[in-house]
């Protein structure tokens, strides 16, 4: 039996109503699907059906998850699986237009409330609390793109305002506020989420400043503190002189300043990875029309003035306080936001906010959270903002990317999966050579040792590989001045850092390491590091590795699996111009090599020799007509077993040269049977795909 609140089938009652003697308390509609009717459900008061609680907690109206009478979250997932299904694009502009519709339709006038979306589901057991604060339109449906990825792991609240409400903007604060420290009693030890879009960004913010010993977390969608340099401010004289017979043309006149349309019809079209034709285009914004003569009912025209000003005196507030807000923040802000100067106004606040990061989505609009091109739970993984307790960890509180995450990666695309072409070849146990990964084991713990191609080209293909063949997270261990840059570089940086923090990149440590093997992963391991991936000319090929064996040493501890692999062709996709040595002889090349470098971390200092000099730079190369990169994983080295082995140098030793061998042989096997290769042109790749239609299946050579 499958269980929804509904909004459009109450017959007469009212969701909340109202005690005049004390402070508003709400009533959830629960009905089922299997029949039945609907049941109210009063303070204090819970339904179950299907161990699925309907409850009301504090004063508060939520969606709990129950076992056993337990508090929420208890029987949720522990984990979730790579390439989950996060629901992204399954539901849009008309699905919010459904929702809204219906709650027109049972609106009492009561006093702000909040909700649970259905669509959010079970969260991960111990999910935080979020609470979506929402823009003017106040229905708090704004978040229907989104609530079914964020209901995965956040337990999702969402504030409803009446349209008839005129609750005052100290009291707006003192209800959330409330709600905040009710959760703060329930869970002080892990974040409390806010989710504020406009005008809702400026009253998280509020709520922050007078809490700032709080455990808070604020993501803030195109915040409204920018109000005051807002274009707004002709519409809104314009719109106090307009006659009530001539306000229903007021969104229609306005529509140009709400948000980018095309991108709100489109996003189910990210959902199902489908590219719309012209005439679907068409026909997604002609469903879509119905928005303006609901926008007039969502927000009546006294109701927009109302809110005008509560949003104008909500930005004064905020301004006034950020310098005591301590939450961490997110800002989330539109490049072409018609309405009010979102992205200056992010930059702005990443310079007054003591811990605040942003992000820029330059082709969207106002309404961001229903646009096409931003998904709310990428940006909260990729800034490491995610955390079910005091501080992040970067293991236990790190998500799998989801299906989406995948597809829209510019890894996935076809035009990077050609260019690339990456044949990947595995050793079964018996030596025999096979074209894919089934050599690889299927559980870890798993350490593949290998080599480092320039600027690291070798690593996003078969990490993105093991993902779709073998459905494991690789986790790479990169240097950790790949995630440090400047403010200058951010720009540039951003989304090559986000995209590896995404697939479960971390930082290269011995901590890293042991708490990896130690939780049985996948792990990727470059020994040679910084100097083969920033090799000098004619050393592509060649292995830099450490004398120390740390690594084979923490594998053995674990009864890891080793893959020792070996990739090629890098010179079939680029030609290395100005290396390393050439920079330290030009004198301005020397200079700019020499301030990247300080206050750098050098992980190596302690390991000696020419490895533990490599200073960070980065070598000039032209890119050539794709040729092909080429991977061979060897045959499985198993240390289950040998864990007594663990102070034996010898054995230590042999190891480590055992593995280094493989690579080489591995490399050197790839460099020859790639001369056999009738694919390894990307024109003779492309007229392949042109008559058969598939990435996955190009042709290589015969192993």
């Amino acid at each position: 039996m499958v269980l929804t609140m509904s909004f459009s089938t109450i017959p007469s009652s009212p969701l909340l109503t109202l005690n005049e003697h004390q402070r508003a308390r709400s009533h959830v509609l629960v009905r089922s699907l299997g029949g039945g009717d609907p049941v109210t459900v009063h303070p204090l008061e819970s339904v179950r059906i299907n161990d699925v609680c309907f409850v009301n907690r504090k004063d508060i109206g939520v969606t709990c998850y129950d076992n056993g009478g337990k508090y929420k979250g208890k029987n949720g997932p522990k984990e979730l699986e790579p390439l989950w299904d996060d629901g992204y694009g399954t539901q849009g502009l008309g699905d919010y237009i459904d929702l809204v519709m219906g709650m027109i339709k049972s609106d009492d006038g009561g006093p702000p409330r909040w909700f649970c979306p259905v669509a959010c589901g079970k969260p991960l057991q111990d999910s935080p609390v979020l609470l979506y604060i929402p823009g003017l339109d106040g229905t708090g449906a704004g978040l229907v793109v989104h609530e079914k990825a964020l209901g995965k792991v956040f337990h999702v609240q969402c504030l409803h305002i009446p349209a008839w409400d005129r609750t005052s903007l100290d009291d707006l604060i003192h209800i959330v506020e409330e709600t905040v420290m009710n959760e703060h009693a329930l869970s002080g030890n892990k974040p409390i989420y806010m989710l504020g879009e406009s005008f809702g960004g400026a009253l998280a913010l509020a709520v922050a400043a007078r809490n700032p010993t709080l455990d808070l977390v604020l993501i803030l969608a195109n915040p409204a503190t920018s109000y005051e340099r807002s274009p707004l401010h002709p519409l809104v004289a314009f719109l106090r002189s307009l006659p009530e017979e001539y306000y229903a043309t007021f969104p229609y006149i306005t529509s140009f300043l709400l948000g980018d349309f095309v991108k709100m019809a489109t996003v189910k079209a990210d959902g199902t990875n489908q590219s719309l034709s012209p005439n679907e285009l068409l026909s997604h914004l002609t469903q879509n029309l119905p928005l303006f003569s609901v926008l007039t009912k969502i927000v009546p025209r006294d109701t927009l003035k109302w809110r005008i000003d509560l949003l104008e005196a909500a930005a004064a507030y905020a301004n006034s306080r950020l310098h005591i807000v301590t939450a961490q923040v997110l800002v989330l802000a539109s490049g072409k936001d018609n309405l009010i100067p979102s992205k200056n106004e992010a930059q702005r606040l990443s310079r007054v906010l003591k811990r605040c990061q942003i992000r820029v989505f330059e082709e969207n609009g106002h309404t961001i959270l229903m646009e096409t091109g931003v998904n709310v739970l990428s940006a909260i993984k990729t800034t490491h903002i995610y955390r079910r307790s005091s501080k992040h960890d970067i293991l236990n509180d790190f998500l799998p990317p989801s299906s989406i995450d995948f597809r829209t990666t510019p890894m996935d695309n076809w035009w990077y999966r050609l260019s690339m072409g990456a044949a990947m070849f595995s050793t079964m146990h018996d030596g025999k050579i096979v074209r894919g990964l089934a050599g690889v084991p299927d559980e870890g713990p798993v350490l593949l040792v290998g080599n480092h191609m320039l600027w690291g080209f070798d690593a996003f293909p078969f990490v993105m590989q093991f993902l779709r063949e073998k459905k494991v997270v690789l986790h790479a261990l990169a240097h950790p001045e790949t995630f440090a840059f400047n403010v200058e570089d951010e720009y540039l940086m951003i989304p090559y850092t986000d995209m590896l923090k995404l697939f479960g990149v971390i930082p290269v440590s011995a901590r890293n390491l042991f708490r990896l093997l130690s939780r049985k992963s996948f792990t990727l391991l470059y020994p040679g590091g910084l100097r083969e991936a920033f090799h000098r000319k004619g050393e592509a090929c060649k292995l830099f590795w450490p004398d120390k064996q740390e690594f084979v040493r923490m594998a053995v501890k674990f009864g890891a699996t080793i893959i020792p692999f070996g990739v090629v062709g890098e010179d079939d996709i680029s030609e290395l111009m100005i290396d390393y040595d050439e920079m330290k002889r030009n004198p301005l090349l020397n200079r700019m090599v020499n301030q990247l470098n300080q206050g750098r971390t050098n992980v190596r200092k302690e390991m000696g020799g020419e490895i533990s000099n490599q200073q960070l730079h980065f070598p000039i190369f032209l890119p050539k007509l794709p040729g092909r990169l080429y991977y061979l994983f060897g045959k499985p080295i198993q240390t289950k077993g040998k864990e007594n082995m663990l102070d034996d140098k010898v054995y230590l030793g042999e190891l480590y040269s055992k593995i280094r061998c493989n690579v080489e042989q591995n490399m050197a096997y790839l460099l020859n049977k790639r001369k056999e290769d009738p694919y390894r042109g990307v024109v003779e790749r492309l007229k392949w795909v042109r008559d058969s239609g598939s990435l996955d299946q190009i042709p290589s050579f015969d192993p």
